[in-house]
């Protein structure tokens, strides 16, 4: 099947990350790379437990942290959390999560209201359109006011390379497999493939690919996931 296909036919609270809860170190990284403080007020869209948001105002001191769900049940599970820890700063809200372009674009204009110096934090690439101000793969931050960029431009900012080789494409990946698992994770070998086919043909596409060639090591990985796994990734390539 077309990894389209492959996509598809996952649970639906896995493909919206409704279901995805970072483990405790993920949060960590995510803090010091932002260098959150006690002058800063924290914001979490898609809270989950709310951990993250306990993390931020336990450990990192926030002035306010405010978790934001549509899941009324995991709002429970963050109050309670908060209530055990007796934390009077941290606030929980319901609020719609998003995936598609026309929530996300809707977003960005609640964004660009924000003060300057707001920074927006994403995971593996950075909001659609903008420049990002700081890379640690896979954590991104845009700042407010954003800067425009159009996806090759973002790619080149992220990946700090003029051209994108296998070598590059499997590291990014390793880095963004090992940022979001947990200790006992499973299947990371295949995530990693996954992404790192994912990285290089994005970059073949835009033509910021280091020569015109396919690579060997993207050949076999192709043939692995079609081979073991059903998934063909190759019509993908424009």
């Amino acid at each position: 099947m077309k990894i389209e296909e492959f996509l598809r036919s996952l649970p639906n609270n896995i493909i919206s990350g409704n279901d995805v809860q970072f483990p405790d170190h993920t949060f960590r990284e995510i803090f010091e790379f932002l260098g959150l403080n006690e002058k800063d007020i924290f914001y979490h869209l898609g809270c989950g437990n709310g951990k993250g948001v306990a993390i931020a105002f336990e450990e990192y001191n926030v002035q306010k942290a405010v978790g934001i769900d549509n899941n009324a049940e995991k709002i429970q599970l963050a109050r309670k959390l908060v209530t055990k820890k007796d934390l009077k700063g941290v606030k929980f809200r319901i609020l719609f999560w998003f995936t598609d372009m026309t929530i996300i674009e809707n977003m960005k204009k609640r964004f660009d209201k924000l003060q300057d110096g707001c920074r927006i934090i994403t995971i593996w690439g950075p909001l659609p359109g903008c420049y990002p101000t700081k890379v640690d793969f896979p954590y991104i931050i845009n700042e407010i006011p954003f800067k425009h960029a159009d996806l090759k431009e973002q790619l080149l900012a992220i990946f700090d390379t003029k051209c994108i080789d296998f070598v590059t494409a499997w590291e990014y990946a390793e880095r963004y497999t090992s940022a979001i698992s947990s200790p006992e994770r499973k299947n990371d070998r295949f995530l990693t493939i996954l992404q790192s086919m994912v990285i290089w043909i994005n970059a073949k596409n835009l033509g910021i690919a280091c020569g015109n060639e396919i690579p060997e090591p993207i050949k076999n990985y192709m043939g692995i996931l079609k081979t073991f796994f059903g998934i063909e990734v190759k019509h993908l390539l424009k």
